[in-house]
């Protein structure tokens, strides 16, 4: 136990038959319960775990027979927490990335009360992501800004990081089932956790890169996300902002874009007006930058009043 709570780590792996058994072997003694899902590995991770759990029998193995994703694999640990009555559920990558030194800090803001939900933050300080490449960087900043407004964790950091912690509260309100099951998750989860009123904190730590090799690639990893979050997006505030309690936020946010839409259409009509027309640009041009303000005006209002919404009770 820590601190009189039950710690539950759980380790999604696939293909990680070189680094599964160092990430086993460096798990904290306070750790009572530690999942080990193997997503359908097509290597000797399956062995690897099941050696790993005859020296240590808080390892519990399990096998998913296909690939279905690290979403899916973090869900069957979750799953399996619950069921065992675990208090705080940790998620810790089978590549040994994650350094189990500052698993304590993930666990304190839980312990005492204070988040819901922790995740670590790699981006706050050029020291702890040494080692992560500047295109590695340019994608997770590319995708916080993107977490931001899909999730209105307006101060969130680093929304990639696997590294993580989630009260049993949390994991019982929010509908496990429905978690995008690939990488995404991380995203995914937010939005939901921001749906449902739920406090979390950005744990400042520093990257760990070894022997493990990153399967992302961020130029069309960034463009398929971005539908993910879009339709977060779009689910957020019907749920929290018209089914379980109206603001007129909504309204912000849909004339804003509607007016912004206007706008480049009105801006392509005065280029079309101008150069093929050959006619004087300056009345459409002004029309448009007219119409582009008020929708901007209106997107930033909408910004504004989630950001007071994460204050209320969302961030800490």
């Amino acid at each position: 136990m820590y601190r009189e709570h039950r710690i539950a780590v759980v380790v999604p792996a696939y293909n990680e038959e070189l680094l599964i058994g160092s990430t086993l072997d460096t798990m904290p003694a306070f750790i009572d319960r530690i999942y080990v899902v193997d997503d359908g590995s097509m290597d000797e991770t399956a062995g690897r775990i099941v050696e790993q759990a005859a020296r240590d029998p808080r390892i519990v193995p399990t096998r998913h027979e296909t690939n279905r994703g690290v979403g899916a694999a973090i869900v069957t640990g979750y799953t399996a927490a619950l069921a065992d009555g675990l208090d705080i559920v940790a998620v810790m990558a089978g590549d040994n990335q994650m350094d189990p030194a500052f698993l304590p800090k993930l666990l304190d803001p839980i312990v005492d009360g204070k988040a819901d939900y922790t995740v670590g933050n790699r981006l706050i300080n050029p020291e702890f992501r040494r080692g992560m490449s500047r295109w590695r960087f340019a994608g997770n900043a590319a995708l916080t800004l993107l977490t931001k407004i899909a999730s209105g964790y307006w101060q969130l950091v680093d929304p990639q990081n696997g590294y993580t912690a989630i009260s049993r509260r949390a994991l019982e309100t929010i509908p496990l089932d429905a978690i995008y099951p690939r990488y995404g998750y991380c995203n995914d989860i937010l939005v939901r956790l921001n749906v449902y009123g739920f406090r979390v904190m950005n744990i400042p730590h520093p990257a760990r890169y070894g022997l493990e090799r990153s399967s992302i690639k961020y130029s069309s990893y960034i463009l398929r996300l971005s539908g993910l979050l879009l339709k977060d997006f779009l689910w957020r505030l019907k749920t929290k902002y018209v089914v379980m309690g109206f603001h007129p936020l909504v309204f912000y946010y849909f004339f804003g874009v509607v007016f912004s839409i206007i706008s480049i259409v009105m801006g392509v009509y005065s280029l079309h007006f101008k150069f093929i027309q050959g006619n004087p640009i300056f009345v459409p041009a002004v029309i448009t930058i007219l119409v582009f303000g008020l929708g901007a005006q209106f997107l930033l209002f909408a910004m504004l009043f989630d950001m007071q919404a994460e204050k209320s009770g969302g961030w800490y």
